[in-house]
């Protein structure tokens, strides 16, 4: 082609774009003869003009039809430090998605394929497939993380290990727990707000991690520091810095906002189901008491915790990590009290809690309170021979629900008793309901006990069983959130840790509630098969779109998360989520 060709025919789209735009504002042509010289349709003619106008109109120049360059040397990526930091990270067992991670978080643009590709030139093979168990024990040598600060918002993409973390947002912004959070009394700092501040503490949380200390991988991924607002979660030293700034006050006012909160939504209902758990501490203080710990079958020097949980929706309302052997047959109506802040009285009517809970005499006083009380009597030998002797065909046959939707056959005796201690308000003795159980399958028959004369001996029965689901809700808070792994004897850091976990497993509730057939699945069951998945995140044009990786229960995840689709995320620069599926797992 000579110079003249060049210059009268229209060649690639670029130049037939600038001739055509060129004609219609410069030399003042129609549209149509425009749009008929050069091939366009009207409408795409006008389609292309404003573009080209909205294009001038954010000051980038040229680019429209030209590519711009600048002079001198092409910027290019330090090809070989990054190597090498794949190579050092795959010799210290790093699994490719973790590689990918610490070389987002240093601002390197990678991906999975690239680390693959050079991990097989170099010789090395596939990592044999690891339990979370001996991940959490491999020995790793420190990589410097980089500094938390607050996001700046850009356009850009990067790879993330907690794709399924910020699933929780929308669930965080549907009930108000973000504005909970900021105006909470809980301090920020000079770079970290208030509310990226715990929202860091709940990150860690919901994805169970161990401990603070135990493992820094998450203060290298920027899928986690996205779901606080930073560009990377703070180092482990941060985490112990801000917990000693920590008091009870500010952890008991954030766990009565909270309730306050499940009122107004309507998550408690008239029962709450009450009992203590254990913290060990395995370090030698001297200032903490040894209490009994079932998961270990002896006494530990340790905390003793309550926690107060509601048996529908499985919400924990409350928890206090300061109950001393002297004060520990009170903590029922420090709870009534705590249900009770402000003139709230709520729908209470049911405490539901065992038999080493509290005293007959606090029994009396919740019965002057009115409210109504489900526990078990401690059967010692005469009491156990007495129940054998009762006739045997005054006993009552029943079915009640047990768990995998099935039913069990139980005999049951009711009775009214006299207990000592147990009295009205002149000091006279007052009557007791009790009904004994036997075909429960305990050697020894169960004695429930209760002031409420007025249900069914089967509803007397259920109610007392689903206190077992606060047993379970300990169990997993033990196992999930790990929360006799503590390792500060200091009772006000426990207290802060305690109550993260409250609402790091009330949100799993709630995020629970939106999954059809999934509002019965523990924390940790919701995590593996929802929440634990990497993925992609691209921020562009004011939204975050975070691309993740195919598994089995995505569609019914994706599903959920685009009821949402409309959500705005102060700390997030009031961008919205779009969650969608990547091609590959």
């Amino acid at each position: 082609m000579d110079v003249f060709q060049y210059f009268t025919e229209r060649g690639s789209p670029s130049k037939k774009k600038y001739d055509a735009l060129r004609d219609f504002y410069h030399q003042g042509n129609k549209a149509t003869d425009v749009a008929g010289k050069y091939g366009y349709t009207l409408s795409a003619f006008y389609s292309l003009a404003k573009e080209f106008r909205n294009h001038l109109k954010g000051g980038e120049g040229d680019s429209f039809f030209f590519k711009e360059t600048s002079p001198g040397r092409k910027p290019v990526q330090k090809t070989d430090e990054l190597n090498e930091l794949i190579i050092n990270l795959r010799k210290q067992n790093y699994s490719t998605e973790n590689i990918v991670s610490i070389a987002n978080s240093k601002d390197f643009d990678i991906s999975y394929g690239y680390v693959y590709q050079l991990l097989t030139k170099e010789g090395f093979t596939r990592l044999p497939r690891r339990s979370n168990d001996f991940k959490s024990k491999q020995t790793v040598n420190k990589i410097e993380a980089p500094i938390a600060s607050t996001l700046k918002i850009k356009d850009e993409k990067f790879s993330t290990s907690t794709a399924g973390l910020l699933c929780f947002l929308p669930i965080i912004v549907k009930y108000g727990i973000g504005t909970l959070i900021s105006n909470s009394v809980y301090p920020g700092t000079r770079v970290i707000s208030k509310l990226s501040s715990i929202m860091s503490f709940l990150a860690i949380k919901l994805v169970g991690t161990r401990r603070y200390s135990a493992d820094d991988m998450w203060c290298m991924d920027r899928g986690s520091g996205l779901f606080a607002g930073l560009n990377v979660l703070p180092k482990n030293a941060w985490f112990s810095s801000y917990s000693h700034r920590v008091t009870k006050d500010m952890n008991l006012s954030f766990l009565k906002s909270m309730h306050l909160l499940w009122l107004r939504h309507n998550l408690l209902s008239d029962t709450s189901n009450l009992d203590f758990t254990t913290i060990p501490y395995w370090g030698d203080d001297a200032h903490l008491e040894n209490n009994w710990s079932g998961k270990r079958n002896k006494a530990l020097s340790s905390m003793l915790a309550v926690l107060a949980q509601d048996p529908d929706s499985g919400i924990i309302d409350y928890g206090d990590t300061n109950v001393m052997h002297k004060n520990e047959s009170n903590v029922v109506l420090e709870y009534l009290d705590f249900y009770r802040q402000d003139g709230q009285k709520g729908n209470l009517r049911y405490l539901v809690f065992d038999s080493r809970f509290t005293n007959y005499e606090n029994l009396a006083k919740l019965d002057q309170e009115r409210i109504k009380f489900l526990t078990i009597r401690r059967r010692g030998k005469n009491i156990v021979e007495s129940i054998r002797a009762l006739d045997k065909s005054k006993w009552k046959t029943i079915r009640v629900e047990s768990s995998a939707m099935k039913k069990r056959t139980l005999k049951v005796y009711d009775d009214k008793i006299i207990l000592r201690g147990y009295c009205d308000e002149t000091g006279g003795s007052k009557e007791m309901r009790q009904v004994a159980i036997t075909g429960n399958g305990k050697v020894k028959p169960a004695l429930i006990i209760t002031n409420d004369f007025d249900i069914s001996t089967e509803t007397v029965v259920r109610k007392y069983a689903r206190r077992w689901l606060v047993e379970k809700e300990i169990s997993e808070q033990v196992e999930f959130f790990h929360l006799n792994r503590l390792s500060s004897s200091m009772v006000i850091k426990v207290d802060f840790d305690l109550t993260m976990t409250i609402l790091a497993h009330n949100i799993y509730r709630l995020f629970a509630m939106e999954l059809e057939r999934y509002s019965a699945m523990s924390d940790e069951k919701i995590y593996e098969k929802f929440i634990a998945n990497s993925g992609n995140i691209k921020i562009k044009d004011n939204n975050i779109t975070i691309e993740m990786k195919k598994k089995r229960e995505l569609p019914l995840l994706l599903e959920t998360m685009n009821r949402y689709k409309e959500s705005k995320y102060k700390w997030l620069n009031n961008m919205p989520l779009d969650f969608i599926g990547a091609a590959s797992s």
